[in-house]
């Protein structure tokens, strides 16, 4: 349990960190750029190695595909609805809730994982990308509708935590979850993660960025994948 614990504040505490960064400082926009396409390496090379692969392997490709889908669809119709109802102010909360709707999945993964020795990738992958979405999520809810600093960093805060108790969750009932189910849950995180990277992380990367982020996205797919 103990590990869980920790290997859930690995994962969470950057988001708290990446919030009050945004929060308080302008980054570059090249560096966070940067930071965008190389925690979109690492999250690719997670999704494909550590979540969607075994799943495939144990529930088949009929389940783990529809799970993959699925996931991508929850994210993508929720992003949509906070996207219709904010219109163009919406990057800085849907990539709150994409840390949320993505994080669940993948920390419950992980807790799960952990009963067989855990996954480094996913854990790295995870931190990395969490970054990113934080700073660049905190900075434009403070930018764009004029939030309370304080407020925003609480909703940032509530959702590393609620990230935390998910992993120690996801650890406490591995025992009791068969095998398929957990294969569904991996391959649930992996969609809802490319939904996020598809919408979201790399689109913002690029515009940000220019053409050359896709080297950071590469060397970030690089280093996961060595980890791996």
């Amino acid at each position: 349990m103990l590990t869980a614990l920790l290997y859930g504040l690995i994962t969470a505490v950057p988001i708290a960190i990446g919030a009050a960064i945004g929060l308080r400082w302008d980054l570059p926009s090249r560096v966070l750029a940067t930071l965008m396409a190389f925690g979109a390496g690492t999250m690719i090379a997670a999704v494909s190695t550590e979540l969607f692969v075994p799943a495939f392997k144990q529930a088949g490709i009929g389940l783990a595909g529809a799970a993959l889908f699925l996931g991508t669809a929850v994210y993508v119709v929720a992003d949509h609805l906070v996207e219709t109802r904010l219109g163009s102010r919406a990057i800085g909360p849907a990539l709150m809730l994409g840390v949320f709707l993505d994080g669940v999945p993948e920390n419950t993964a992980l807790g799960v994982s952990l009963t067989a020795g855990g996954s480094l990738v996913l854990v790295v992958a995870i931190a990395v990308g969490n970054v990113p979405e934080a700073v660049s999520g905190a900075s434009l809810m403070r930018r764009e509708h004029d939030m309370s600093p304080r407020y925003a960093l609480v909703m940032w805060v509530v959702t590393a935590a609620i990230l935390v108790a998910v992993t120690v969750g996801g650890y406490a009932v591995a025992d009791a979850v068969s095998p398929t189910a957990i294969s569904i849950v991996q391959a649930f995180a992996g969609g809802a993660t490319l939904g996020v990277l598809a919408t979201g992380l790399m689109p913002e990367a690029y515009r940000e960025g220019g053409w050359w982020v896709g080297l950071a996205t590469a060397a970030g797919f690089l280093l996961a994948f060595v980890l791996g």
